[in-house]
């Protein structure tokens, strides 16, 4: 996960994280980051499979702010009280939370 100048977040993976980073940084990736220059490696975590990166990428793009600064902080018990607010919220949106 990237820190950008203009204070946002970007979550990618990739196979090569220096040299990510550094097109990062050259404004080579284009898109999102190349008008938020500069970027700061914030957090980043290792996964068996390409596969599992993208799935993470995919969930923690879905995430708050406040659900990415705990997890930048390593802060597990916030991420878990986040994750339940959050499907808390989600049920009572769709109805199918419980009233009694």
């Amino acid at each position: 996960m990237l820190y950008c100048a203009d204070r946002t977040f970007y979550v990618g993976h990739t196979d090569d994280l220096d040299h990510r980073i550094a097109q990062h940084h050259n404004g080579e990736m284009g898109g999102y980051t190349s008008t938020r220059l500069p970027v700061k490696l914030v957090w980043c975590d290792e996964f068996p499979t390409r596969y599992e990166a993208l799935q993470a990428e995919r969930e923690i793009k879905g995430w708050g702010r406040a659900k990415k600064l705990a997890l930048i902080r390593g802060d597990w018990p916030l991420i878990s009280r986040l994750a339940r607010n959050s499907k808390e919220k989600e049920r009572a949106s769709t109805g199918s939370a419980r009233t009694d």
